[in-house]
């Protein structure tokens, strides 16, 4: 045989071997985040860097999202195949009717706070009184911003709630036309801070009565119904990632660079991944690993959802959250 043909043949059989090896096994998947790319979401972005999905057959685009309530919803109508989400934004839809899922919780104490600067002098929900609290629709926290407000004795009608888009919500209290917002203490606070040049504090509510369940990852019943193998390959990609990135949060946030438009300054993206490990377990799940959720702490974040009225009737905590899918250990 003649050299040109011995050479076609070794290049054919190459071609042949290189399409078993990324084909068929590799599915594009999509994941739709809370909101815009902040700290919280270096695992994702590292993962992706170190080939953590792809070892696992995923190739992961990571979407920005509008608020988790808007997320859960594209995530139930399959218009994405993962959700990042707060978990309150779930059970109201749950309680709706909704067919999704959460395959794991990872922010296990809840970041959900007010912000504002220092300067004003607020240290209790009571100082909250009369003044312009600036919010999103369709963010998990106006649905748990009243729960803290009645868990502290007061009422919607006791604050002035101006509704502002994403971005325009950290420019209302920077121009001084809210008082405070609603936000999570690992994301606005420390970009407002940076911004302005003067301390930003928080009433967390995990700190005043309202602790539950947070962020985790979503899908839809139909996504668990058609393809759960693909459900437990993205779960475990997402639980490696996580585990990685702790070990590593500046590499992590380094993978993050030209991840959006409205992406914080590397300083503020260390920080908001710092504060974002110290949320990922409680006293049931600190010897385990990022992801890994027990029954337990999901029927008291259930229990707490329905006390304080973001639901109106508790389920088992199976109708939240697939545990045959979920991390374990």
């Amino acid at each position: 045989m003649r050299k040109p043909a011995i050479l076609a043949l070794l290049l054919a059989a190459t071609l042949v071997i290189a399409a078993c090896g990324t084909g068929s096994d590799t599915k594009a998947v999509t994941l739709t985040l809370n909101w815009y790319p902040y700290g919280e979401h270096a695992p994702f972005y590292y993962g992706v860097k170190q080939g953590i999905f792809a070892k696992h057959g995923i190739d992961l685009k990571i979407q920005a999202g509008q608020g988790s309530g808007k997320t859960v919803q594209a995530a139930a109508a399959n218009q994405t195949d993962f959700g990042w989400a707060d978990t309150s934004a779930l059970a109201v839809a749950v309680e709706q009717g909704v067919a999704v899922k959460s395959v794991g919780v990872f922010l296990q104490t809840t970041p959900a706070s007010v912000q504002f600067f220092r300067e004003k002098n607020i240290t209790k929900p009571q100082d909250l009184k009369g003044l312009k609290v600036a919010t999103t629709a369709g963010d998990a926290l106006t649905k748990t911003f009243p729960a803290f407000l009645k868990q502290n004795g007061m009422a919607e009608t006791d604050v002035q709630v101006q509704n502002i888009d994403p971005a325009g919500k950290m420019a209302a209290v920077l121009a001084g036309r809210a008082d405070v917002l609603l936000g999570f203490a690992s994301d606005q606070g420390p970009t407002i801070q940076e911004k302005a040049g003067k301390p930003v504090s928080y009433l967390r509510f995990s700190e005043f009565g309202l602790n539950y369940y947070s962020n985790g990852l979503i899908t839809s019943g139909g996504t668990l119904a058609k393809d759960p193998d693909l459900v437990k390959r993205m779960v475990a990609a997402t639980a490696e990632a996580w585990s990685a990135a702790e070990k590593d949060p500046q590499a992590a946030v380094d993978t993050m660079k030209g991840a959006s438009q409205q992406l914080p300054s590397p300083t503020v993206l260390l920080e908001q991944f710092k504060t974002t490990l110290t949320l990922l377990h409680t006293d049931t799940t600190k010897s385990s690993g990022p992801g890994v959720n027990s029954a337990a702490d999901w029927k008291a974040t259930i229990d707490t959802f329905l006390r304080t009225g973001v639901i109106s009737k508790a389920q088992d905590p199976g109708a939240y959250w697939e545990e045959s899918v979920a991390p374990r250990g």
